[in-house]
């Protein structure tokens, strides 16, 4: 999808969303599960889901912004174009879902890319491919637990640019593998939000709790 179209898109969709969002209740019964106090709390229902969504976005967004700001240099035009290009797409969708959830978003995350080498085309290249497989992953895996049709219908959207993303990204790594992540039914894989956020711990300081999320 061209930027501008997206960005069209994403601008009349976030005003959807938060009338969506403020005419749809997304508590659940019972009490809250314990959990850290230094911890930022998703949330639960679709509000939660929502911001567990929103925090991978701003996980995606502060790395691409990191490549664009240090290591464009290490790529070809059309490389560079494309690292932009997915900066564009990353930020506008960590935009939306902060639109969307309103009052209701977490803060910002603190990242930590420490383990990253932003000199080193393949380094950043690896992590890219990782972000993005877990980006397609965790909407997969999420997008059953969510119970408004709307933000489903929209979650689908998002998840479509980010297995171009992914594709793309495996390409520049070696051309023709941008389909290798998918399985015998050509299928990408989908994984539960324990799991995604186990694995983009590392990269994240900022302490998260999904016990209330949705199961």
């Amino acid at each position: 999808m061209e930027r501008r179209m997206f960005m069209r898109y994403a601008g009349a969709t976030a005003a959807l969303t938060t009338l969506l969002f403020a005419t749809t209740s997304c508590d659940e019964d019972g009490d809250d599960m314990p959990m850290d106090p230094t911890a930022v709390d998703l949330g639960k229902g679709d509000t939660g889901i929502l911001n567990y969504a929103y925090a991978l976005e701003q996980l995606e967004a502060a790395f691409y912004a990191e490549v664009v700001a240090k290591s464009l240099g290490l790529f070809s035009q059309t490389e560079q174009q494309i690292m932009q290009d997915i900066k564009g797409h990353e930020g506008i969708h960590r935009d939306f879902l902060k639109a969307a959830l309103g009052t209701s978003a977490i803060r910002d995350l603190e990242v930590n890319f420490s383990s990253i080498n932003f000199n080193d085309k393949n380094s950043i290249l690896t992590t890219a491919r990782t972000f993005e497989d877990l980006g397609v992953a965790a909407y997969n895996g999420a997008g059953k637990l969510l119970e408004n049709a709307g933000f489903l219908t929209l979650a689908g959207k998002i998840v479509s640019v980010e297995a171009r993303h992914a594709a793309v990204i495996r390409d520049l790594i070696s051309n023709g593998t941008f389909s290798d992540s998918a399985n015998n039914q050509g299928l990408d894989p989908a994984m539960m939000p324990a799991d995604v956020l186990a694995a983009a711990a590392p990269f994240i300081k900022t302490k998260i709790s999904a016990n209330n999320l949705p199961k």
